[in-house]
């Protein structure tokens, strides 16, 4: 780990050790609150469940989770997030952000139930409490994390991934208070229930806060100005209409709004994000191979070093040569091409804008860029093989681009079933 404060003389280092200090018995502070509006929950649900059903509730709610979480994980593979970051995400949503959600939903309801009749109270708590007290709790995380881990909130990828973190959280305590209520009604209620919580639409309550999140994204990749300040509140107010519209058509329209919401708007939403991923991820591998390129022109790094870090298949074809090697190998594989992505977003925030000049020094280029050089000279055969294969294979297909004398674009493939040059079509056709 590089060590960000370098200069400081040696008779700062006990202030900054006192520092470091304070903030752990702050996180252990926070992760303890976090623990015990867990807890409160749990019990309250117990309260009303008892004790079978909420072990029953627990178990279905969890057991799922690993694989959702992996799922969503898999969103940003250039840059992954700090796990210390991701875990309070999901605890947040899992914890407090249930807890708020309990306690104000239940007093609001109870409020105007009692000024205004039972159903009038249902409506308000399902299709106004709900979304603006849920969302407003889940999305306080993710301004937290934008605000005081700016440099791990670098556009919509990370902001997609915490929010799915925090709303996966939100989702399975949730749903330890449905599937305990609905275990208490036997096993028919309780399979339906599971089946449309836990296997029809599990990703709602992400989908919901990755308006937030996207929001958040987009004003971290804006220069200071409106945009900065719009796009999250637009993101928010997105979260909570959306979430009023599912509630609403859940709870209150019936049965076959439901599922027109759910095919008509969930579900193309949730196709949407999908694309948006595969978009993102591509304007990020661009976005490292142009931040990369200074280090071409200076012999850092070769053009296939470059290709190598800036393409996730790439990627993978190294850390499978550096496995060979051994254990070692493989943590310098991965420590490579962390910093060099870590060096390749901090110049893009820098050319945008996005950060103040005091942030980036902290974060410190000439550091990575050090570490780069130190890290570049340690890796093995197997890597500097896939460096080599990668730039041949880019040179290969760069050939075949290239127009033939006597020949002229086709990019309507209109030669595709007239020529073939036994490796791959050759995109030209014949003046």
């Amino acid at each position: 780990m590089l060590d960000p404060h370098p200069e400081l003389p040696a008779l700062a280092r006990p202030a900054q050790r006192k520092a470091t200090l304070g903030r752990r018995a702050a996180r252990l502070g926070a992760g303890l609150t976090l623990l015990a509006a867990g807890l409160t929950c749990l019990l309250a649900i117990g309260v009303d469940v008892g004790p079978v059903a909420l072990v029953t509730g627990l178990v279905l709610a969890t057991l799922p989770v690993p694989l959702y979480v992996f799922v969503a994980l898999r969103v940003d593979r250039f840059e992954p997030e700090p796990a210390r970051l991701l875990a309070w995400a999901f605890f947040w949503g899992a914890s407090a952000a249930t807890l708020i959600a309990l306690v104000l939903n239940s007093a609001g309801q109870a409020l105007v139930g009692a000024n205004f009749g039972s159903h009038i109270g249902e409506l308000y708590g399902a299709s106004v409490s709900a979304p603006v007290v849920e969302e407003g709790a889940k999305g306080a995380v993710l301004f937290a994390i934008y605000r005081w881990g700016r440099h791990h909130f670098d556009g919509m990828l990370d902001g997609l991934v915490y929010a799915a973190m925090v709303g996966l959280g939100f989702a399975m305590t949730e749903n330890v208070l449905y599937y305990g209520s609905a275990a208490l009604e036997g096993g028919v209620p309780l399979a339906v229930t599971f089946f449309v919580r836990g296997v029809m639409a599990p990703f709602v309550h992400p989908v919901f806060t990755a308006l937030t999140g996207l929001g958040l994204g987009l004003a971290a990749q804006s220069r200071p100005g409106a945009r900065r300040w719009l796009a999250p509140a637009g993101g928010l107010v997105g979260a909570i209409f959306l979430h009023s519209l599912w509630n609403t058509s859940a709870s209150v329209a019936g049965g076959a709004a439901f599922v027109g919401v759910f095919f008509t708007i969930m579900v193309p939403l949730f196709a949407g994000l999908i694309g948006l991923v595969a978009v993102a991820r591509r304007h990020e591998g661009r976005l490292i191979a142009t931040g990369l390129e200074p280090e071409v022109e200076a012999g850092v790094l070769s053009r296939g070093d470059v290709l190598v870090l800036s393409a996730l298949h790439e990627r993978r074809r190294l850390l499978r040569a550096a496995r060979r090697e051994g254990r070692t190998m493989r943590r310098v594989c991965r420590e490579w091409v962390e910093t060099a992505t870590e060096l390749a977003f901090l110049r893009d925030r820098r050319r945008r804008a996005t950060i103040s000049t005091a942030a980036g020094d902290q974060i410190g280029e000439p550091q990575l860029l050090a570490r780069l050089r130190e890290l570049r000279g340690s890796l093995g055969a197997g890597a500097d093989a896939v460096s080599r294969a990668a730039g041949e294979r880019a040179a290969r297909v760069a050939a075949l681009a290239a127009t033939p004398a006597g020949w002229y674009a086709d990019p309507w493939r209109q030669a595709t079933w007239r020529w073939w040059d036994g490796t791959a079509w050759t995109g030209h056709l014949a003046r």
